[in-house]
């Protein structure tokens, strides 16, 4: 008798998940810095600042109310629905109705469920490259075929409307816009913005827009919502948004989602049986972030535009390194296709991921490959880090780089 064939013990769709390459990074710098090494990290995508005291205090006196003991609509708070509607208008310039509005556990569920709301198995959806590495494993869990469009050092990383042209195809369903970029720090201008909302419009292409990093942005780099750029984009678009970024709230979990009814009414009924509503004490801090002022914001981000000059001028420094100059977020995403075919520390270089394997092992930094955002070639530097930790870290990187 044949014997039988065993059964898949993991489904084809969740075992080609790949795992977040930025946490991977994180996750090992902790577990050596926990094992002696004095390992620096510039792998994680969070600021290194308390949240604001104030909206601590709100979650504080959140925990003692008794209805936030309780079950709450799975779309989120009314009063947070209405305070991110008013944000809307305050920060994009457009009014949103509340009803629009999904509030979600972090700025990952909403990403998730925008794409599972309108994407179909064989649908296309147009990746900028360099991209966070979450959007490809979305988009393919919701049964589409990512299509990468790239964007190299020379173009600041920044796509054109001629490139997504050439990559649309009769399957392209949506487009995805991130500005400002995780991982690049690159900023689409006014003009830019509008000219790809406007060719999303005339093909009738779904945008979804990542506006998470909206109040991070340095120089002369303005946030443009691709929705007020394109008022008549707003029917097929679908902004995504949080916390987690502006208001040092990572851990938090807040975010939302903005989306035309139908597709608001489908995440909905998605996140109903997904995980019902957000922890109500985050919800509550969440509420008292927005209704709050941006002057700790504003801190934050000084310190940030301060991190971001030293990363670059250092980087700059490296013979073989390319870092344009990020205008948004808090990323540097430098080329080091100038050092591929060299030998570092006595191993030949053939990747980005080769070099940051390198780095760690012989420099003790922690820095993201290319690969884990499109192609390889480059590496990825958080500076939302302190200071001196930032300076020591890219001092190791030239000495290593140097010999």
């Amino acid at each position: 008798m044949t014997p039988m064939k065993p059964a898949r013990r993991v489904s084809a769709r969740l075992g080609a998940i790949a795992p977040s390459a930025t946490l991977a990074v994180d996750s090992k710098a902790k577990a050596l810095k926990a094992a002696g090494r004095p390992v620096i990290g510039f792998g994680a995508g969070e600021p290194d600042f308390p949240t604001p005291e104030f909206i601590v205090d709100a979650a504080a006196a959140a925990v003692h109310d008794p209805k936030n003991h309780r079950y709450t609509p799975a779309t989120g708070l009314p009063e947070l629905k209405k305070a991110i509607a008013a944000k809307t208008l305050r920060d994009s310039g457009y009014e949103v109705d509340p009803a629009n509005v999904v509030v979600t556990n972090g700025g990952k569920q909403a990403v998730f469920q925008a794409f599972a709301s309108i994407v179909d198995p064989g649908d296309e959806v147009l990746l900028p490259a360099p991209y966070w590495t979450t959007y490809p494993e979305a988009i393919s869990l919701a049964g589409g075929t990512p299509v990468e469009v790239f964007a190299g050092a020379d173009q600041g990383y920044l796509v054109t409307v001629e490139q997504l042209e050439a990559a649309r195809t009769d399957k392209t369903k949506a487009l995805l816009f991130c500005s400002p970029s995780n991982p690049t720090g690159a900023v689409y201008s006014p003009e830019q913005t509008k000219a790809i909302g406007e060719w999303a419009v005339e093909h009738g292409i779904w945008v979804i827009t990542d506006e998470i990093y909206e109040h991070l942005l340095y120089d002369d780099a303005v946030f443009t919502p691709i929705v007020r750029a394109v008022p008549e984009l707003a029917d097929q678009c679908i902004v995504v948004n949080g916390v987690a970024k502006t208001y040092a709230m990572t851990g938090w979990r807040v975010g939302w989602m903005i989306a035309p009814a139908d597709v608001t009414k489908a995440a909905s009924n998605f996140q109903s049986h997904l995980t019902s509503n957000v922890a109500n004490v985050s919800q509550r801090a969440a509420i008292a972030a927005l209704e709050g002022g941006l002057e700790e914001v504003h801190e934050m981000r000084e310190a940030f535009d301060r991190r971001r000059r030293t990363m670059v001028d250092m980087l700059r420094a490296i013979d073989g390194v390319v870092c344009p100059t990020p205008k948004g977020a808090f990323y540097a995403y430098p080329s080091v296709e100038g050092l591929i075919g060299r030998t570092v520390g006595g191993v030949e270089i053939t990747s980005s991921a080769d070099l940051a394997t390198v780095i760690l092992e012989q420099a003790e930094v922690a820095v993201v490959p290319g690969e884990a955002f499109g192609p390889s070639g480059f590496l990825r530097l958080s500076y939302a880090l302190g200071d001196d930790d930032l300076v020591e870290g890219v001092t190791r990187i030239q000495r290593l780089l140097a010999q």
